[in-house]
């Protein structure tokens, strides 16, 4: 899933800001070599079909950027391309001057979710540009941020830039699905100094001017966990009820968990987030739930309007809801089986066995049995505010959108960085794209992006890479 228009649609929920609250007068330098081969490179992926299934076409988007690589200056035998089932990942290694300095990591992905051409306006994968906007599967999620992060890493290569630190820009191949191979890359390059994932941060533009108003970075995101709820019982005929119903019983455990709230908390991350958002908000009373949250997170007036709020609900703690419920065998019989799936999505630092125990404590019935049915997900601590990548990214911003906010974030999805949290090594959602909210259309229909974020874009990696590399 994309984590840049996570961000986005989440900033903006909670941020009301009007497009005068920020001079935003960009002057950056060109770099029209990077600048063309970004949009080529961005249409060329969206082209090929790399969705899981028959006829998966990853691969061919690993060979794209190797070939782009190779021809920039990388040896062949810098460029891996590894298989795995029906899709394949990408590592590609600059090779720093010195060998002590563990290497730093730009992160994306190859593969896209499902596109109908029935569905679309304009066929999925015949990427078009109206207008100014990039249209295609993959456009937002995230083909062209992996163009553009190429380009730019060429450019600097180009420019004869020579890095102190090794630099590996990698590439899995089912980030929206199993994450088989975001596992992979993890494990191999876990001896990483940090991750700048493309697929996370981003920026947002105002509706009405198209004015650049903030932007966020994440370093966090919030553990998926399914758990399972089980209630059997012999069952029997409907004209002869029994004392224990495995319908009623499951039920009495669901309103039980439905009204339970986790104890709100805060991190550095959420807690940065708050003091900044809170400048912004236009809503009074959200504004100064946002500060009164950050400087106690007891405070329960507070608790209570951001838990009100839908915006916001998610950012002060673990969540658990039922999703799913599924009773009985026949319409004339006690029911023999009753289960039910809540889906939750816990504040880093939790294990799901912990979630999961307490939640067996909110239900309090013997009768219902639990069980951990997580996915493709480990819970993972949020990194660190590293001084040294929180100057790079306000610089780079700096250059490119002066006056814009900057500060971080903590999502609610998974992406890439939840793997190479879990082997220790800390991982930024970084991406310098920007979008408006009513142009956010990723894993939907006639998916798009702007291409005005092309030239900030490069500006934007030139500094950040080299600042981080050197």
């Amino acid at each position: 899933m994309s984590m840049i228009r996570t961000a986005l649609v989440s900033a903006s929920a909670v941020i009301a800001l009007s497009a005068a609250s920020v001079s935003t007068s960009a002057k950056e330098a060109t770099h029209p070599q990077a600048e063309a081969q970004a949009l080529d490179l961005s249409m060329k992926s969206i082209a090929i079909r790399s969705v899981r299934g028959e006829g998966n076409k990853t691969i061919e988007v690993a060979r794209l950027y190797k070939d782009t690589l190779v021809k920039a200056g990388w040896g062949d035998g810098d460029i891996e391309i590894t298989p795995v089932d029906d899709t394949a990942y990408l590592i590609a290694t600059w090779k720093g001057s010195d060998p002590a300095l563990k290497p730093l990591v730009i992160s994306g992905h190859m593969d896209v979710v499902e596109a109908k051409r029935a569905d679309w306006v304009r066929d999925p994968f015949a990427p078009v540009v109206e207008d100014g906007i990039l249209y295609g599967r993959g456009a937002s999620d995230m083909k062209f941020s992996g163009a553009l992060a190429l380009a730019s890493l060429i450019e600097l290569r180009r420019e004869g830039y020579k890095p102190r630190r090794t630099i590996i820009i990698e590439f899995s191949g089912d980030e929206e699905t199993t994450m088989k191979t975001s596992g992979i890359i993890a494990e191999r390059l876990k001896d990483a100094e940090l991750v700048l994932n493309i697929d996370g941060g981003g920026g947002l533009l105002d509706e009405a001017s198209g004015k650049p108003l903030l932007w966020t970075w994440d370093g966090a995101e919030k553990t998926y966990g399914d758990f399972k709820l089980e209630v059997t019982n012999p069952g029997g005929h409907s004209s002869a009820p029994r004392a224990e119903n495995a319908i009623v019983q499951l039920a009495t455990a669901l309103e039980r968990i439905g009204a339970y709230h986790f104890t709100p908390e805060l991190n550095p991350l959420t807690k940065a987030f708050f003091e900044s958002a809170a400048k912004f908000q236009n809503d009074p009373t959200i504004a100064a739930a946002m500060r009164a949250f950050a400087a106690n997170p007891k405070d329960e007036a507070a608790i209570a309007t951001l838990r009100a709020n839908p915006a916001t609900v998610g950012m002060i703690g673990t969540t658990c809801v039922p999703t799913m419920v599924n009773g009985g065998h026949a319409l004339n019989a006690l029911p023999q089986r009753a289960t039910a799936n809540i889906n939750c999505r816990i504040f880093p630092g939790h294990p799901l066995p912990e979630i999961m125990a307490e939640l067996e404590k909110v239900a309090a019935s013997p009768a219902v049995k639990f069980s951990d049915v997580t996915e493709g997900s480990v819970a993972t601590p949020a990194s660190p505010m590293r001084p040294d990548f929180t100057a790079a990214v306000e610089k780079a911003m700096a250059k490119v959108y002066p006056g814009v906010a900057v500060f971080p974030s903590q999502s609610s999805g998974a992406s890439d960085s939840m793997w190479f949290r879990h082997v220790g090594v800390p991982s930024y959602g970084a991406s310098p794209v920007f979008g408006k909210v009513s142009e956010e259309f990723s894993h939907g229909l006639n998916e798009r992006i702007r291409l005005s974020n092309i030239r900030p874009g490069v500006t934007y990696y030139l500094s950040v890479l080299t600042d981080l590399s050197k």
